[in-house]
């Protein structure tokens, strides 16, 4: 999935201007899938601190070198289906964030009452497809997902976000004022060799919180007129795989379910009154009867079950079982 989500970046953008952040897990294999990538622009957070540091060392990053840039956020855990389209949404997206201090998020049409996804709220439309942001809401309970379904002015959050690395970078500074000055800190060692220690000492002292809390929601608090917060609907056949009950749904869509929209991967199965379940079990003999709408997920140390309809709560346990020391499991 990064090699595609480089790949439809490419009519965008050069190789040698993309940059991955990632953990030490992850980062030779992504640096061998992506060949064309120098090792360099592969960074590797050493503590997990969500996106708002992310995003923001890639800001100030570029601050140093190249402020009027345009600086684009693409989490690697998503479907489109229709690149030329994402392109040129892109585009639009692009020519905005460069006008000035333009914030510019890429909104989906909500298809049903998501509870994993944050909204937003839109406003005034500026043409273009443009609109105004009134609004950001992190993950809504039911009642309230079913409300903003409903009036019709609300779209996801797809989590592609674009501004001018100057304009992400002051943001920092105005919403994240402890956090800034230790950005600043890695990003002034960038390119030495004391980069790896002073990464590794100051990135873990970063607050841990999404770009969304941090920035987008007291932004929206200004008003329209003054957020300076856009967004672009899109619609070229986006999904988020960031959860099992997500995967689920692009297994269907692709006609990977049975009859009874159960998707199945494992090496034996035998479903007997079972309904829209997922199962991914590669190496055991898995049995379903009479239940639906589950989620049973097998791997080499853990089994997961639960509701699709649950399915995002899954953090929760990643949270408690790191309240409780299980560094085995995390």
């Amino acid at each position: 999935m990064i090699q595609q989500t480089m790949d439809r970046l490419r009519p965008l953008a050069s190789d040698d201007q993309m940059w991955v952040i990632t953990n030490d897990l992850l980062s030779e294999t992504i640096a061998r899938q992506l060949d064309l990538l120098p090792q360099e622009r592969v960074i590797c957070e050493p503590a997990a601190r969500n996106t708002a540091p992310a995003a923001g060392l890639a800001a100030f990053l570029l601050e140093r070198i190249a402020p009027e840039s345009v600086l684009g956020i693409f989490p690697a855990d998503h479907v489109v289906a229709q690149e030329a389209a994402f392109v040129k949404t892109m585009r639009t997206a692009i020519a905005l964030a460069a006008e000035g201090e333009n914030m510019v998020v890429l909104g989906i049409q909500p298809t049903h009452a998501e509870t994993g996804y944050g909204y937003i709220e839109t406003g005034q439309p500026l043409g273009n497809d443009v609109l105004q942001v009134r609004r950001f809401t992190e993950k809504p309970n039911r009642e309230r997902a079913e409300e903003f379904v409903a009036a019709g002015n609300y779209y996801w959050n797809s989590g592609i976000f674009v501004w001018r690395a100057k304009t992400l970078a002051e943001a920092v500074r105005e919403h994240l004022p402890e956090m800034a000055p230790l950005l600043e800190e890695i990003a002034a060692a960038y390119g030495t060799t004391q980069f790896a220690e002073v990464f590794s000492r100051v990135y873990p002292q970063c607050e841990n919180i999404s770009v969304d809390y941090a920035i987008l929601e007291p932004r929206s608090a200004k008003g329209e007129q003054r957020s300076k917060l856009y967004c672009i609907p899109a619609d070229f056949g986006w999904n988020d795989l960031g959860s099992w009950s997500a995967l689920y749904e692009h297994k269907l869509e692709q006609g990977l379910g049975d009859e009874q929209e159960n998707v199945t991967e494992a090496e034996n199965h035998l479903l007997l009154d079972a309904r829209g379940n997922y199962v991914y079990s590669p190496g055991k003999m898995v049995a379903l009867v009479g239940v639906q709408d589950l989620v049973v997920v097998e791997t080499d140390d853990a089994l997961l079950v639960t509701t699709r309809q649950q399915a995002q709560d899954v953090g929760k346990v990643v949270k408690q079982l790191a309240r409780e020391g299980r560094e085995d499991l995390i």
